[in-house]
């Protein structure tokens, strides 16, 4: 089997949290928790569906500041407790995939880093969410999460 090499379509955003690695994946793997600190400042979220499972899929508009709003679609792939979640980013429910995205924990002890990968469709998929700012907004989700956690 050949390797693809997506390097001109992978975003990869990290976070080191200041919080143990139980503690993070709850507030990211808990349907009550995750719609509450998702998406850059100033963001929010409505949900339609949520079921944050292997086969599962969250279904949910993120909201902008402005009142402009996202439509979003995860399906879950594959959870492995405490260290990974492999999902796809489509735009919309059942639209077309925008991403294919994992989110790696690493158990530190006291702390946990978190590495967020998404691997765009295209490269000109990759090329306008950079334009769009999503490297900046997507780490301003990252440190949502650290304060939702009470890890500043």
């Amino acid at each position: 089997m050949t390797k693809v090499d997506a390097s001109d379509r992978t975003m990869l955003l990290e976070r080191l949290i200041a919080a143990p690695v139980a503690v993070v994946w709850s507030a990211w793997m808990n349907p009550e928790t995750l719609p509450k600190w998702w998406g850059p400042d100033g963001y929010s979220c409505r949900t339609s569906r949520i079921d944050l499972r292997e086969g599962g899929e969250w279904v949910f508009d993120m909201i902008g500041p402005d009142g402009t709003v996202f439509p979003n679609h995860h399906r879950y792939r594959r959870v492995t407790l405490h260290k990974r979640i492999e999902y796809d980013l489509l735009w919309g429910e059942n639209g077309p995939k925008h991403a294919d995205a994992t989110i790696e924990f690493d158990d530190l002890g006291t702390k946990t880093r978190v590495r967020l990968r998404m691997v765009m469709a295209s490269a000109e998929e990759y090329a306008e969410a950079k334009r769009f700012g999503a490297v900046e907004l997507g780490l301003q989700t990252l440190g949502k999460l650290a304060r939702f956690v009470g890890a500043q």
